[in-house]
């Protein structure tokens, strides 16, 4: 059995040869044995790289070239083309590559000139040259930092809470996210734990709310807690899962003002709230660990949670969150319609 070869293009030097034997007037049978090449090659050469001036080396390597290239699929991320563009603007918006490539396909399902894969986006991003561009680019992406830090040591917030309801009684419907309005909550720290955000993060539509805290005291807890419950409907505020953290001592008050049943993860199990854990790692794109977040304004965490739940997800089929509360909140309303 004879082992394929593999075919080398013609060589600059070779070509220069080619064109100082064909100047001589030498055969294409004798330039091929003198290249160690087949006479097919000098022949298919000279046919298709001569020029109306005659054979020469540089400029059949240019038409060469330019062939090559005229061959090839023109890539669908290129620097001056509609998709970079599109892509470059919702890297902008914080949008992952996932979430860009799922969201092309779901408006263009029949257009695969406007579909590009994550790898595809990652790949253009970092194929950048060093430079601002690259680095702008790169920051836009989630992990933008690779490098792993160790978390902050700071003081343990668990301790005796009373009254406590564990997660292991919640009813299993809550689990299986089948009904809306259970929410799971944390704090998320600043610059040496001096400063704190709540977050609350709704388990269908993974919804995002953000309350601005004066500090890490259960009455800042309760009272930043009570107030975006209570901007949510009634029949949307069922549950609320939280870990054993002291800012949540006056859970009993939260349940009387909002109606909400609190229930307490066991303590060094963070993937109880897995919802709220992986939202964590979303929100420290806006609000990075290590900064003072006690200079946001509510308004201004409202905006972020607005950015947050217009980003289309991979668990909504690349809908956002926004999409998939504001179509609970319709069916709910027809539910309710439909019993008067």
């Amino acid at each position: 059995m004879h082992e394929r070869t593999q075919y080398q293009q013609l060589q600059p030097e070779e070509r220069l040869t080619i064109a100082s034997l064909h100047l001589q007037g030498s055969s294409i049978r004798a330039m091929a044995r003198i290249l160690g090449r087949s006479p097919a090659t000098v022949s298919r050469e000279l046919r298709r790289n001569c020029s109306p001036a005659g054979y020469a080396s540089v400029p059949a390597e240019a038409l060469s070239a330019a062939r090559r290239n005229a061959g090839r699929r023109p890539t669908k991320l290129c620097p001056h083309g509609v998709c970079w563009r599109v892509v470059l603007t919702l890297l902008e918006w914080k949008w992952s590559p996932q979430q860009i490539s799922g969201t092309l396909k779901r408006m263009y399902p029949t257009d695969p000139t406007q579909q590009v894969s994550h790898e595809t986006i990652y790949t253009a991003i970092y194929a950048q040259p060093r430079g601002e561009l690259r680095r702008q680019l790169i920051a836009c992406l989630r992990h933008g930092h690779s490098t792993r830090m160790p978390r902050t040591r700071g003081t343990d917030r668990r301790g005796q809470i009373p009254d406590m309801v564990s997660i292991h009684v919640r009813p299993p419907e809550i689990e299986d996210r089948l009904l809306p309005g259970h929410w799971e909550g944390d704090f998320i720290k600043g610059a040496n734990n001096a400063s704190s955000v709540g977050v609350l993060v709704e388990r269908t539509s993974r919804l995002v709310l953000l309350a601005k805290m004066e500090d890490a005291t259960a009455a800042s807890a309760l009272a930043g807690f009570s107030a975006k419950l209570k901007l949510i409907a009634k029949p949307l505020r069922q549950s609320f899962t939280y870990d054993q953290g002291k800012e949540m001592s006056r859970h009993v008050e939260l349940t009387a003002a909002t109606g909400v049943k609190v229930y307490f993860c066991d303590p060094h199990s963070p993937w109880q709230r897995g919802t709220c854990e992986n939202t964590n790692g979303l929100l420290r794109q806006y609000l990075p660990k290590g900064t003072d977040l006690s200079v946001y304004s509510q308004d201004e965490l409202d905006a972020i949670a607005d950015s947050l739940n217009g980003r289309p997800r991979a668990t909504h089929a690349f809908h956002s969150p926004l999409e998939v509360f504001a179509a609970t909140l319709a069916s709910a309303a027809q539910r309710k319609g439909s019993k008067h």
